[in-house]
C-alpha cells in the first residue's frame, strides 16, 4: 500500500504548484509583522503637548489665540512627582478667569507660590491624532498603558496558539486561515476606530489572537504540501517576517496618523480571502479525517500542475490508516526539528 509520501513524490514535492502556494502564503509572514512591530509607529511620543489649565480654552476663545499662543501665554510650569512607584505630572492649582489681560495673563499668577493638582483629561496635543499616546492620553502617569498594549497583543498570540491552533486539527487548516484572516482585518478596523481605550485593547487583543491564526496555519499548510526533504522553506518563510519589518518604517513615513497605519496593516488581510480560489485543503489533514476522495483529487490537481501524471494505483491511498501528525512529526531531521523548536519559542 503506497504512502502519502510516495503519491506526493510522484506527483511532485515541490513543483510549480508549491512554489506558488508558498509565495502565496508567505505574504502573511509580511502582515503578522505589520501586527507584531507596529507599536512602534502606533505609540510613538507627541512631539509638543502640555496640561491645559481650566479656563485657558475660553480665554484662548475671546483673545483669539492660536493654539501655540495659548501654550505661551497660558502654560504654567509642572512638576514631576513620584506616587507608588509611578511618576504623575502636576499642574499649579489655578483657574484663567475671563477678567485676565490677554497681553500678559501671565502677570497675576506666581505660579511657585501657588499648590500643586494632578493634570487628568486636560492634556492638550499639537497633533492629537499622529499615535495612540495622544489620542488616549497615555502620557505621564499612564505612560505604562503603552506597553499594555504590547503585553495583550502578545497574550492574544498565546490564546490564539491554543484556540485556533486546536481548530486547524479539527476543522482544518485552510478554513481556519481564511477566518483567521477575516478575523485580523475586522478587528483592525475596529482597532482603529475604537472609541476609548478599553475598546481598543479588547479588540488588539482579539487581532492577536486572530493575527497568530494566520501565521500558524500557512506555516503548516506550506509544510503538508511539499516533500520532507524541502522542509528547510519552514525556515525561509521568516524571511518574509523580515521583509515586513523592512516595509513598515515606509508605511508610517507616508501616513501621518496612528488609525491611517492601523488601517494600511489591517486591510490586506481581507486580501488573503482570495485564496479560498487559490490553496486547497491540505491533503494530509484530510486524510487524517477520512476524506480520502478529496484528498486525492487534490493530488491530483497537484499532479496537473507540476506537469506530472499521477497513477491509478494510487487510489489505493483513500484506504491508508494516516494517524494526526504532531508539529514537529512534519520536521523529520533533528537540525530541522530543532531550528523549528527556536522559532517555536521565540514566536
Amino acid at each position: 500500500m503506497p504512502s502519502f509520501d510516495e503519491v506526493l513524490k510522484e506527483a511532485g514535492e515541490f513543483g510549480r504548484f508549491q512554489k506558488r502556494v508558498f509565495f502565496l502564503l508567505c505574504q502573511t509572514g509580511v502582515t503578522f509583522s505589520f501586527l507584531f512591530a507596529s507599536v512602534v509607529f502606533l505609540g510613538r511620543a507627541p512631539e509638543s503637548y502640555w496640561c491645559r489649565i481650566p479656563g485657558a480654552a475660553e480665554l484662548s476663545a475671546r483673545c483669539g489665540w492660536t493654539l501655540e499662543e495659548e501654550r505661551n501665554l497660558t502654560l504654567l510650569p509642572l512638576r514631576l512627582v513620584n506616587k507608588s512607584s509611578s511618576w504623575e505630572c502636576e499642574r499649579p492649582d489655578t483657574t484663567w478667569d475671563t477678567s485676565v489681560s490677554c497681553a500678559d495673563p501671565l502677570a497675576r499668577h506666581g505660579a511657585g507660590s501657588l499648590p500643586h493638582t494632578a493634570c487628568h483629561g486636560d492634556w492638550v496635543y499639537e497633533q492629537p491624532h499622529a499615535s495612540i499616546v495622544s489620542e488616549y492620553n497615555l502620557v505621564c502617569g499612564n505612560a505604562w498603558m503603552l506597553d499594555l498594549t504590547q503585553a495583550i497583543l502578545n497574550l492574544g498570540f498565546l490564546a490564539g496558539a491554543f484556540i485556533l491552533g486546536y481548530a486547524a486539527d479539527r476543522y482544518g487548516r485552510i478554513l481556519t486561515y481564511l477566518l483567521s484572516c477575516l478575523g485580523v482585518g475586522i478587528c483592525g478596523v475596529i482597532v482603529a476606530f475604537a472609541p476609548n481605550f478599553t475598546v481598543f485593547l479588547i479588540f488588539r487583543f482579539l487581532q492577536g489572537v486572530f493575527g497568530k491564526g494566520t501565521w500558524m496555519t500557512c506555516y503548516v499548510i506550506v509544510m503538508e504540501i511539499v516533500g520532507s526533504d524541502q522542509r528547510i522553506i519552514g525556515i525561509v518563510i521568516q524571511i518574509f517576517f523580515t521583509l515586513g519589518i523592512m516595509i513598515l518604517p515606509g508605511i508610517a513615513y507616508w501616513i501621518p496618523s496612528w488609525q491611517g497605519i492601523q488601517l494600511a496593516i489591517s486591510l490586506p488581510n481581507f486580501l488573503f480571502l482570495l485564496y479560498y480560489w487559490a490553496v486547497p485543503e491540505s491533503p494530509r489533514w484530510l486524510l487524517t479525517r477520512k476524506k480520502g476522495e478529496k484528498a486525492l483529487k487534490i493530488m491530483h490537481d497537484i499532479a496537473k500542475h507540476n506537469g506530472k501524471y499521477l497513477s491509478p494505483h494510487y487510489s489505493e491511498v483513500l484506504n491508508e490508516e494516516v494517524s494526526n501528525p504532531s508539529f514537529l512529526d512534519l520536521v523529520r531531521t533533528p537540525r530541522m526539528r530543532r531550528n523549528t523548536l527556536i522559532l517555536m519559542y521565540a514566536w
